[in-house]
């Protein structure tokens, strides 16, 4: 694979976008582009929704099922029975289901970014709160034998 396959692939870029009362919000343009118009959100991390494109969803289940039901049964329960197939529509628009809403506590003000191989989508105030908690410092220590 080239690295010009390679970076069309890269999922990345942070997008403010605002979300309805009745959960719809536009999904970045940007980001359809790489991960489709159909794609699949779960239950992510740190407060936030995981957006994977349906293959990766689908390879990551595959994954899981390999797993023995001892390590993977909490792991099956929190990514795989949250998650959910979504499509945009002819504005970009995808409805975020209640359930994910929910958890990741979506209002208003939300932000979508792209991280590698997926996407996450979060509470505006989550995401400047987590922000402002990464000790840069550490995380430069951390990529120092990395070749970064």
């Amino acid at each position: 694979m080239s690295d010009e396959r390679n970076e069309k692939h890269i999922l990345k870029g942070t997008f403010y976008q605002t979300m309805d009362a009745k959960g719809r919000m536009t999904f970045p343009a940007k980001l359809r582009e790489i991960i489709g118009e159909r794609f699949i959100v779960t239950r992510g991390s740190d407060g936030c929704l995981f957006v994977y494109s349906c293959e990766d969803f689908e390879e990551r289940a595959e994954k899981i099922r390999r797993l023995p039901m001892s390590q993977a049964r909490n792991f099956q329960r929190v990514f795989m029975a949250n998650a959910g197939e979504v499509e945009a529509d002819k504005q970009g628009r995808i409805l975020i289901p209640p359930v994910l809403r929910e958890l990741a506590k979506l209002d208003k003000d939300v932000v979508v970014t792209g991280v590698s191989d997926r996407c996450e989508i979060w509470d505006r105030q989550t995401w400047e709160d987590f922000n402002n908690s990464v000790d840069l410092g550490a995380l430069m220590d951390a990529l120092e034998g990395l070749d970064f």
